[in-house]
Formats: structure tokens, sequence, C-alpha cells
């Protein structure tokens, strides 16, 4: 496919990117899990993979359907921009970063905020980690207002397309860090998100929770003190365990609880706020 043609319809780059995927999951399952190169929590299972995979799917949905509004959102936005900026090799760069910084900020606000946390805890509950946990995504990041992160992008000049494409492109990255085939990276480790920091992230170990929110750049949570190397053997999920491969039950488990908790019982509408805005319930 043209790359210019990529660019201007970006809902194409992961359904592109999807060959890369699968043979990366294949070889994990046939050379790791097969060869009993992997731990236990590293295995494939049907019924898990089926419900990752029909996860990718409502998440793909959900932002197909929502994406024309959000793009002409950014676009009556991109009317108020503050510079015209071209795409260049350097402004494509600075646009990854500036991204990548975004979603830095996404991401902590998903683990800090129950609202956004109630869409985000779909992509942690598995208590495995494998390439096919990169496809535990949640149909309601829309609702839960990923999109309003980018927006700074939008006006300081980066043309829409181009935000979309980079988002996009930022998530296809982090397929790779979803595995425990991959040990350290060596001097890697002190600029990039590699396997090792994504590992703590997934981690329910007390010292691993809420660390290494990284997207492709790790130095964001050194800047910001959310760091954490990964030492002892990590334990995946969640301190709720889902106990589910029903992909209905995975995306809205949480929300159930939270709706119940703001609005199943007489409050002012600070509280409610409160309860929504909050961080998530241990």
């Amino acid at each position: 496919m043209d790359p210019t043609m990529l660019v201007d319809n970006p809902e194409w780059l992961l359904i592109v990117l999807a060959p890369v995927f699968i043979i990366c999951m294949l070889a994990e399952y046939g050379l790791g899990q097969r060869n009993h190169r992997l731990p236990a929590n590293s295995r494939y299972s049907l019924p898990e993979v089926v419900c990752n995979f029909t996860l990718a799917g409502m998440h793909q949905l959900a932002d197909l359907l929502t994406g024309l509004l959000i793009v002409k959102f950014y676009l009556w936005l991109f009317g108020w921009r503050l510079f015209d900026i071209e795409i260049s090799v350097a402004s494509f760069i600075a646009l990854m970063v500036l991204q990548d910084f975004c979603y830095y900020w996404f991401h902590r606000a998903s683990h800090r905020v129950r609202w956004m946390w109630a869409a985000h805890v779909a992509h942690h509950s598995s208590e495995n980690m494998n390439f096919s946990t990169a496809f535990r995504q949640s149909l309601m990041y829309p609702l839960a207002g990923m999109w309003l992160f980018w927006v700074p992008l939008v006006i300081i000049g980066f043309e829409p397309k181009w935000v979309v494409f980079v988002v996009l492109l930022n998530l296809g990255l982090q397929f790779f860090v979803h595995t425990q085939w991959i040990d350290k990276l060596g001097p890697i480790e002190k600029v990039f998100n590699t396997p090792s920091h994504h590992r703590v992230h997934h981690g329910t170990n007390p010292q691993y929770i809420d660390k290494n929110y990284a997207g492709v750049l790790i130095v964001w949570d050194k800047l910001f003190g959310t760091y954490e190397p990964e030492v002892e053997t990590v334990r995946y999920g969640v301190t709720k365990p889902v106990n589910s491969f029903n992909p209905i039950t995975v995306t809205f488990h949480e929300w159930r609880e939270l709706w119940a908790d703001a609005f199943h019982q007489p409050m002012t509408i600070k509280q409610r706020l409160k309860v929504l805005l909050s961080p998530p319930r241990d």
C-alpha cells in the first residue's frame, strides 16, 4: 500500500501491520510455548486468544464509528492552529515525541482517574502476558476521552491526519512490548520502552502498580517519577480479577461497578464527580 494512502486513511495502519503481528504471535507460540522456553503465564489458550481478538475487533469498530466525529472536531480546531507545520523528517520526529509525551499523560490518567480506568482495565485484566495481550483493548476509549489528549497537537499546528497516523503508529509499536520472550535489551532500556519495562507496568506486585506508563520512550517515567525496573518476577492481572473470557464482561465489569457507586445512592453532583474522577478502588 502507498504510504501516502496510509496517511490519508490512518485507520488502515493497524490492519496493514496485522500480518506482522500474527507472525510474531505464531513464532512466540511455536518457538516459545511449544518448546517450553516461556513461563506458564505467557501461555496461549484458545478462549483467551478469542477474547483478545474479539476485544480488538470491538475496539477497531468503535474507533471507526466515532473517528469521523473526532476528526471533524480536530479539523475545526485546526482552523485555530497556532502554527502552520509542514511535515518533514524533523517535524515528523517532533510529532512522534510530542505525541508520546501526550500518551504518557493519557496512560497515567487512565490509571489514576476511575472514569478512564473503567475503559483501560480491559487491557490489564489478563493474568497472562504474551503478544496477544496487546489486542486486549476497549471499545470505550472514545467515551473515556482518549482523543482529548491529542488536542494540543492539533492546536499547535499538526494536521489532524498526521496526528491520527502517529497515534496509531505509537499503538502499533507498543504491540512489541507485550511479551516475555524478550529479556532486557541493555542500553536501549535507558531511553525506550521495552518488554521488560512494560512487564512491570502489567504487574500486580505492590512495587509495580502504576509504574512505567511509557508508550515508546521510557524517559517520561524517569522524568516524572513513575519508573520502576523489573527485578522481582511479575504477577500479571488486576487486583480485582475478572475471571472471565467473555469480551462483554471484560469490557463492562468496571463500568457496572462505577455506575453503581456513583448513581445507585443519594449523592450531590460534587460527590458523584468525586467518585467518577477519583483513583480506582483497590
